[in-house]
């Protein structure tokens, strides 16, 4: 089996469920194909068994040993590309399931990675999850019951011309008998879309608080507050059991319909049948091709159905994807070019000269975090970058040169050398500056296998100070331009917060940096202080001078105390 094909680059515009379906289709259009003709083909090969197994028959009656040898060596030949078509059949389904699933797990990663800071706050994670956990599995049974869904129009059509010409009253019951029966299963398929997508949509919700209780399971501990979310999740799972039951209760009728409905024009069919052999009207060989004819019905009508079914979750499952890539990113970039100087929010007044360590308090925390989010481009502004404005410039550049390393950054699962050199291009040397600088060589040292260690998702066996300190050597392995520090020192302790202020200064001597804080250790050791009050610069100067010529200063960095 060849490898599975990449996405295309860049998002589809696709604004529609089934738009998307066909353009997944469309993309795998090739082996798509080649699954429906080995499926339709052993499809055929199955509908032409009964015809000649019942010549066989009827070489038996007459005794004829030359016509049974002929008819017994035609079934053995049918028998041989049954197994052949069946197996290159199986193969292509598994082929397409993979191709359409993954391409939306490529395309849905890649609009993650464009969106960025803006889909967390359009989707929640639940919704966000669900797609590589259940949707992408309904997608690909979409595509993959296209090559048996086709295979079996073909065979019921085959199966209708051989009664025909056989036997058309025989013939028109089952060509008026196939489609009754798929209009009979129509009122199902709407009841059926709607409460699947309701039941999906109360996961994704539970997913997400989930999440949100895992990743706030030691602060819940220490409030005593896990018997009152573990409640409420208990309440919400509930309300997704109830939609699940909702959901199996329509399929179980459609799963019934599947078996019933088919059963009764099998019955009718080899009723009528019988009818005629005893009539007279038809030999026993033909009374027994029927028979199989109505019974081997059994499964094209049944994967009809199940067509609709598959079709019909995949619908829902492409919804919530065309949902996610219909997002269009908050922040965008334009085509110019620039090198670099100071860097400038007009609004704030808050200017970081090239090359300086630059600490900025501000009496309330967000209007820091606001400057950081708007010189690193997270959010807009009137932000200049040298000469020309920030907004102006590709938005891959000012990633790669401005970087705002926040508490919110994540540990990611894997080996802890590559979670601290996202870029795989520092050396040992560089590794251990880094975290001697960010005071985590301990941390290090205390793992079994050191830089080698495997970090658990979300760096859950460090605490809050190592992650942090982990998160600040990470930061400084990038090594940037321009490098924009919110509140990197709140979660360890004094004595550590003082060498990380001086070995900070040490590692960027000579570089742009932004620390956002009130640390009284830290800003006493940057170059350059800048006080903010309701949004706007207040006071520039060093840390001692705005203490004793800035009586706001110094109120918000001593916290009220002499």
């Amino acid at each position: 089996m060849r490898s599975l094909p990449e996405a295309d680059p860049g998002v589809p515009d696709i604004r529609s469920p089934l738009r998307y379906l066909w353009w997944n289709a469309r993309r795998q259009a090739v082996p798509l194909l080649a699954g429906i003709g080995y499926a339709s083909l052993w499809w055929l090969v199955q509908a032409l068994m009964p015809t000649v197994l019942g010549k066989g028959i009827d070489a038996v009656t007459a005794k004829d040993t030359r016509a049974l040898l002929v008819w017994s060596a035609i079934l053995f030949g049918l028998g041989l590309v049954q197994a052949f078509t069946g197996i290159m059949r199986h193969r292509s389904a598994v082929y397409n399931w993979l191709a359409a699933a993954y391409r939306t797990v490529q395309l849905t990663s890649r609009q993650a990675a464009r969106l960025g800071a803006t889909l967390p706050k359009r989707l929640t994670t639940g919704e966000v999850v669900s797609v590589g956990n259940s949707d992408i599995a309904h997608i690909g049974s979409s595509m993959d019951i296209l090559l048996r869904g086709v295979g079996s129009i073909l065979a019921i059509v085959t199966v209708t011309v051989i009664l025909i010409s056989t036997s058309l009253p025989l013939g028109l019951l089952v060509l008026f008998g196939v489609p009754l029966m798929a209009v009979a299963v129509g009122p199902l398929l709407r009841p059926l879309h709607r409460r699947q997508q309701a039941q999906r949509e109360l996961a994704g919700e539970l997913s997400t608080r989930a999440a949100d209780i895992v990743a706030g399971l030691r602060v819940l501990r220490g409030i005593g507050g896990e018997q009152v979310f573990a409640a409420r999740y208990r309440t919400e799972s509930q309300r997704v059991r109830r939609a699940g039951v909702g959901v199996a209760g329509v399929e179980s009728v459609l799963e019934g319909a599947q078996i019933v409905l088919p059963g009764l024009l099998i019955a009718i069919v080899t009723g009528v049948g019988a009818s005629f052999a005893v009539a007279g009207d038809i030999p026993t060989g033909q009374l027994v091709a029927f028979y199989l004819y109505a019974v081997f019905l059994i499964g094209p009508m049944r994967t009809l159905t199940e067509a609709a079914d598959k079709l019909t979750k995949g619908h829902v499952a492409a919804g919530r994807v065309i949902r996610i890539l219909s997002l269009e990113p908050e922040i965008t970039g334009g085509t110019g070019l620039g090198e670099g100087g100071v860097l400038r929010d007009s609004y704030s007044g808050v200017t970081l000269q090239p090359g300086t360590l630059t600490a900025v308090a501000a009496d309330v925390p967000g209007d820091a975090i606001a400057i950081a989010d708007r010189l690193g481009r997270y959010t807009e502004g009137d932000v200049t970058f040298g000469a020309v404005e920030l907004r102006t410039l590709p938005l891959e550049q000012v990633r790669s040169r401005i970087l705002v390393a926040d508490n919110g950054a994540r540990l990611f699962n894997g080996r802890l050398r590559d979670e601290l050199d996202v870029r795989g291009t520092a050396t040992d040397a560089q590794l251990r500056e880094a975290l001697e600088a960010a005071c985590a060589t301990d941390i290090v040292e205390a793992l079994p296998d050191g830089l080698d260690a495997q970090v658990a998702e979300a760096g859950r066996e460090f605490s809050g100070g190592q992650q942090q300190r982990l998160r600040l050597a990470r930061a400084l392995v990038t090594d940037p331009e321009v490098l924009i520090l919110v509140e990197p020192t709140s979660a360890v302790d004094a004595h550590s917060e003082a060498r990380i202020a001086e070995r900070l200064a040490k590692a960027r001597s000579g570089r742009t940096t932004m620390v956002c804080t009130t640390s009284p250790l830290v800003l006493d050791r940057a170059e350059h202080v800048i006080y903010v009050q309701h949004g706007r610069v207040l006071a520039e100067g060093t840390h001692r001078q705005l203490l004793d010529g800035c009586p706001e200063y110094t109120a918000t960095v001593t916290r009220g105390e002499d």
